[in-house]
């Protein structure tokens, strides 16, 4: 049954690495054949048109010679604010050429490079999971168990694992969906399916940061680095050696995850989120297009970034090390575990 099990869990591994590699490709074909950049005026004029004088367009020659030139364009190729009676004061700008930048970065650097960066940790992972398997217990379980994580902590952890899990979800969908969901599932379903994947991730958003916030609160003074942080970056986490390096509360490589990953990339996803859902609380910001632009560069580039790093986290707290699930499923671990990984948080307890 678990020679089985193992062989289903390893073609699913296999099959969903390939899928996210395809999406990656598929994006990066698409942007092979980009048509090139408009002229500066932002409109494309036969070169027969352009006049050989531009400075005609100022004193009306060149409009009255040629009354169908569109010149008017070429007054806000930099993105002047001009004036406006309506409410809109955006409206005021003709052509927003900040616009193709976006979205030239968006779906080529972002899409292309932030699929390869997701395709690279996930076949990392399935690689050392085939090759070398889950790391064993030098030591067989004990049967003693340890208190480890309260039902508050392990809580809003679970909070937060889930959260995370649907932005992660319906982000991804949102910025390759088109590659793959939508030439299945047509354009009108495709359409009302990633309105409720907005929703879903505009509404989880707010609660993931509070996740984080709290989180961070609960654990940043057993996160500051300590006794058996420099063996452990000595060895690597183990990996050269062979004995498990003596770590406390939470090991270096638990550091880097909790205050890169978790708080500096979850607050930057929180800030530019709630840019891009305009509810930026206790300061006032003018939800301009170009604001949102960088908002949505920025929320892209640190969300793929913080994905890559939670599938290392995911396996390394699931099926990747025998007994480490246990601290977050019921609160307790076993002795022989606390005492291979954590030895330093261990040998304080039996005192």
């Amino acid at each position: 049954m678990k020679r089985s099990f193992s062989k289903v869990l390893r073609t699913l591994v296999v099959t969903a690495g390939l899928s996210l590699t395809l999406a990656s490709g598929m994006s990066f074909a698409e942007r092979a054949p980009m048509p090139p950049l408009p002229s500066p005026s932002g409109v494309d004029v036969p070169p027969l048109s352009v006049p050989a004088n531009p400075n005609a367009l100022a004193n009306g020659t060149q409009a009255q010679s040629q009354p169908a030139n569109p010149s008017i364009f070429m007054a806000p190729n930099s993105d002047p604010q001009n004036y406006v009676s309506i409410p809109d004061k955006q409206a005021g700008v003709l052509i927003q050429r900040a616009g193709q930048e976006w979205r030239l970065i968006r779906n080529g650097v972002i899409t292309v490079f932030g699929g390869w960066i997701l395709a690279i940790a996930f076949f990392g992972i399935a690689g050392i999971f085939i090759i070398k398997g889950p790391i064993k217990l030098h030591a067989p379980m004990s049967g003693q168990k340890v208190k480890r994580f309260n039902g508050f902590e392990r809580f809003t952890h679970w909070v937060m694992a889930a959260s995370f899990i649907g932005l992660a979800f319906t982000g991804l969908l949102i910025l390759y969906g088109k590659y793959f969901a939508m030439p299945l599932m047509g354009g009108v379903a495709y359409g009302s399916f990633l309105m409720v994947c907005k929703n879903i991730h505009n509404y989880s958003g707010p609660l993931f940061t509070l996740s984080v916030v709290i989180f961070f609160l609960l654990f940043a003074t057993r996160n500051i680095p300590g006794q058996g942080d420099l063996t452990w970056i000595k060895s690597f986490g183990g990996m050269f050696g062979g004995a498990h390096p003596p770590a406390g509360f939470f090991n270096f490589g638990e550091k880097i995850w909790f205050w890169f990953g978790m708080t500096f990339l979850g607050l930057v996803i929180s800030a530019s989120g709630f840019v891009l859902d305009m509810i930026v609380p206790f300061m006032q910001v003018e939800y301009l297009r170009g604001t949102m632009q960088v908002a949505n560069i920025i929320h892209s580039s640190a969300a793929i970034l913080m994905t890559a790093m939670a599938m290392g986290h995911i396996y390394i707290g699931s099926i990747g090390m025998q007994g480490s699930i246990d601290g977050m499923k019921t609160g307790y671990v076993d002795a022989t575990w606390a005492e291979e990984h954590h030895r330093l948080w261990y040998d304080k307890l039996k005192k």
